[in-house]
């Protein structure tokens, strides 16, 4: 607001009655950012406030992006394998009496309102054309995950033949209610949260699959580890690989291990003698490759390390003396065999053949293959080395001819093995 010169003139003698008006001083209000408030800005220059996020501002976005993108990959899955069985169980029975309208049938009188609203939300979607894709152009598409959990409770006896458990449903579902109300409005979610939502998302798609466990570990590193050639987890060292991978789950239903390094500390350190003889009793054939302890690529590594004359192939022997027993104590020790090898170590490999899921022999994408690969640093041990963890196929495309680097691994495995000497 500007007031002009004129009015009332200011002088020694007061105000000005007869001759020329002096010009009283220009007043301008500049609205505050919010706009709730003018405030007055007379002469000088007017600061501006700087609209640019610093850089705590940006990692808190980014942190908010991270774990409700986390959160919304499950429940889109979630909703993607819903929509879909209920389409299978419930389209067969409402779709020939009721045509189109067999959503509006199926959800009956309690549920004819939200699903005349999400017709309604159907007709301008293709007036507007946000139906990118012809297949999306149905009346479950446009059905919330709590609606479609309506329609499987309404008509449960449809779906009990087909799924097991439906407390069990019930409960992650409701699990689930709390991260997708605050993804949906781009709330803050916890930590605590998003971990409950990951487990009972990754709980109820066992489920809904009738308990197969054909659901990878992390459904986020089948979307992003394509870019990075099978490389699903990358850890600073071996303490917080083993925090998020411990051993046992590393190698939990494992058809074949095949492992090389200098002393192999990871498994013989940190799995029992009694655990890996059931694993190779249940079937799981093991191959373990370590450094020839009395080689002078072990000095050299002593050497580098600042350990005293023979302190490392000492460890080696303990090593490979522990893995001997368990061999010993198993009734086919063929399945068992224990090399040495006299190259320069360049890394460590633990290499786990994973079962693969029924209907799916040699399906590439759907193993559970892992790998886990240290490589060895001049002056740090293995313990503090950096460690990669790669998951077969993951992120691949369908029919891809790119091997990843577990193949990779897997091939050098082989050509250290060919070179080795047998440990009787």
């Amino acid at each position: 607001m500007v007031f002009p010169a004129g009015g009332l003139g200011t002088g020694p003698d007061g105000p000005d009655r007869g001759g020329a008006r002096s010009e009283a001083p220009t007043v301008v209000m500049r609205p505050t950012l919010t706009g709730r408030s003018p405030v007055p800005a007379q002469g000088g220059p007017v600061e501006i406030p700087a609209l640019a996020w610093s850089g705590a501002e940006w990692e808190d976005a980014y942190q908010r992006v991270r774990l409700s993108g986390r959160a919304y990959v499950w429940l889109n899955l979630v909703e993607q394998r819903l929509r879909s069985l209920v389409d299978e169980v419930l389209h067969p029975i409402y779709a020939p009496a009721h045509g189109e309208d067999w959503v509006t049938a199926a959800a009956g009188p309690a549920g004819e309102e939200w699903a005349h609203r999400a017709g309604a939300v159907r007709e301008v979607s293709r007036r507007k054309g946000y139906l990118l894709d012809p297949a999306d152009d149905d009346p479950l598409v446009f059905l919330t995950l709590p609606q479609l959990r309506e329609l499987m409770v309404q008509h449960w006896p449809c779906f009990e033949p087909y799924l097991a458990d439906r407390r069990e449903i019930e409960l992650a579902l409701d699990e689930l209610e709390v991260a997708r109300h605050v993804v949906s409005r781009n709330r803050v979610l916890t930590q605590t949260v998003l971990a409950q939502t990951e487990r009972a998302a990754a709980r109820l798609l066992a489920v809904l699959d009738g308990g197969t466990g054909g659901v990878p570990a992390d459904v986020v590193e089948s979307l992003v580890a394509g870019r990075y050639a099978d490389v699903v987890a990358v850890h600073a060292d071996r303490v917080r690989l083993q925090r998020d991978l411990p051993v046992e789950d590393l190698l939990d239903g494992a058809r074949r291990l095949d492992a090389l390094g200098i002393g192999l500390g990871m498994l013989c350190q940190n799995y029992t003698g009694k655990r890996l003889v059931r694993l190779a009793g249940e079937g799981c054939r093991v191959r373990l490759l370590f450094l020839n302890p009395a080689s002078s690529a072990v000095r050299r590594r002593e050497r580098e390390l600042g350990l005293g004359r023979s302190e490392l192939s000492r460890s080696i022997e303990m090593n490979i003396m522990h893995v001997r027993r368990v061999r010993a104590r198993l009734r086919d020790q063929g399945g068992f065999e224990i090399r040495v090898f006299d190259e320069t170590p360049r890394f460590t490999a633990y290499l786990v053949e994973g079962p693969r899921p029924a209907g799916q022999p040699g399906g590439r994408r759907q193993t559970r293959d892992l790998g886990v690969i240290q490589p060895y640093l001049r002056r740090s041990r293995g313990m503090e080395s950096p460690a990669l963890v790669l998951r077969g196929g993951a992120g691949q495309q369908p029919g891809g001819t790119e091997a990843g680097l577990l193949e990779v691994y897997r091939e050098e495995f082989e050509g250290v093995w060919g070179d080795s000497r047998p440990v009787s």
